[in-house]
């Protein structure tokens, strides 16, 4: 009960942190200031800490214990999104234009609240403690700079968490195998030629060859996928035409694809080219697939892992605190550690019926975590890493 004493300690603190960082939010690879910050509450606390290299925003702080041992890496990403907050909270968002919506504002005060627990625990630690605190996870590119700067070597687990109104206040979910799918982005460019709106016949309409784009990649989930495997295609954007009077000689579509399976996920982006290509040509067009990157889908297949985690809540909560949940279609670039190093990555609930905007999903203007479920989370983050240091 130890770590959980300490939590309720820390509890006010946890809850100050991310007042402070919900008031400063700042975009993917813009996340100066708050590294700043971040670096100033791990001096503060006594944990030596080091900004990323080569004008990466984000830090890392490491924590020695009292024995030597196993690495263990916690991880918080610290990048808020282009949205214009609406919760008239009394520490909303002092930048115009950009709200911490997803709650990562969430995952840096717990993680700070998690380092502070564990310094105190410092000499009964058998082994070293790795606190990252990551950038633009938004911009799908963090956590591979991460790596790339070497930051993972000597890892022997990783460990993330995600804020979400999915579970109530205080539910966690770890779950083994598909934990959120792999995301891909695309563009598509249809281009014709254009001509008065008065005489089609005369040019290549590409607003009607993008339409058919758009219907015919429908197919695609429909009927040359397994309905039991799941395949979402997102067309979220159609940029098409100058005038109401004028044939459009361009049209631009931008997607988002998501999955678990591999091999489906180096099909599909084949299967929307084919489809682009011959649909456009089919109306005197021609289409064009520009694939602008992606990351792998988050499974947790670490059996070990998973049950150090789940124990760890029973220890801290008992097993009602403990929730089932599907597994998502949203991303998370947590699945490029993943892939370099075992890991374990869970969902934290912060829903409530007591606290307006805490059932809102992630991205909304009127997203408001409960936050009385921080604590938890920290206390979580903290049982973990020590479990895991000293069984």
């Amino acid at each position: 009960m130890e770590i959980r004493k300490l939590a309720e300690k820390y509890r006010d603190y946890i809850v100050g942190r991310r007042r402070y960082y919900h008031s400063h939010p700042e975009l993917s690879m813009q996340e100066f200031e708050t590294t700043k910050a971040v670096l100033r509450d791990l001096e503060e606390m006594g944990i030596p800490s080091v900004p990323f290299r080569d004008r990466l925003p984000g830090c890392i702080g490491t924590l020695q214990g009292g024995k030597p041992g196993k690495t263990v890496l916690l991880r918080a990403d610290i990048d808020a999104l282009p949205v214009s907050e609406k919760t008239g909270l009394p520490y909303a968002s002092q930048n115009p234009g950009v709200m911490h919506a997803c709650g990562h504002d969430t995952h840096i005060a717990m993680l700070l609240g998690a380092a502070k627990i564990l310094k105190d625990l410092q000499n009964e630690l058998s082994g070293t403690i790795k606190f990252l605190f990551q950038p633009a996870e938004e911009f799908i590119g963090g956590a591979k700079e991460v790596i790339n700067q070497g930051f993972l070597k000597g890892v022997d687990a990783c460990y993330g968490i995600h804020s979400m109104s999915g579970l109530e206040t205080g539910k966690m979910n770890f779950t083994y195998g598909e934990r959120m799918a792999s995301a891909d982005a695309c563009t598509l460019k249809i281009r014709g030629y254009g001509a008065h709106g008065s005489a089609p016949h005369l040019g290549k309409d590409a607003i009607v060859a993008a339409s058919a784009v758009i219907m015919g990649i429908q197919t695609i989930v429909s009927r040359m996928n397994n309905p039991l495997n799941p395949l979402v295609i997102t067309i979220g954007k159609v940029d098409c035409g100058r005038r109401f009077n004028i044939i459009a000689d361009e049209a631009t579509l931008e997607m988002t694809i998501r999955c678990f399976d591999k091999k489906l996920r180096e099909q599909v982006i084949p299967y929307i080219r084919e489809k682009t290509e011959t649909i456009a040509a089919a109306y005197g067009c021609t289409g064009t697939l520009l694939h602008s990157g992606g990351l792998p889908a988050v499974f947790n297949n670490d059996r070990h892992l998973v049950e150090i985690a789940q124990n760890a809540v029973i220890k801290l909560y008992g097993t009602s605190a403990l929730s089932e949940m599907e597994k998502l279609t949203g991303s998370e670039d947590f699945a490029w550690y993943l892939e370099s190093t075992p890991g374990i990555y869970g969902i934290l609930g912060v829903r409530s019926a007591v606290v307006p905007g805490s059932e809102m999903s992630m991205h909304h203007e009127c997203f408001a975590p409960d936050e009385r479920a921080l604590e938890t989370g920290a206390a979580v983050n903290a049982q973990f890493a020590f479990d895991f240091l000293n069984e």
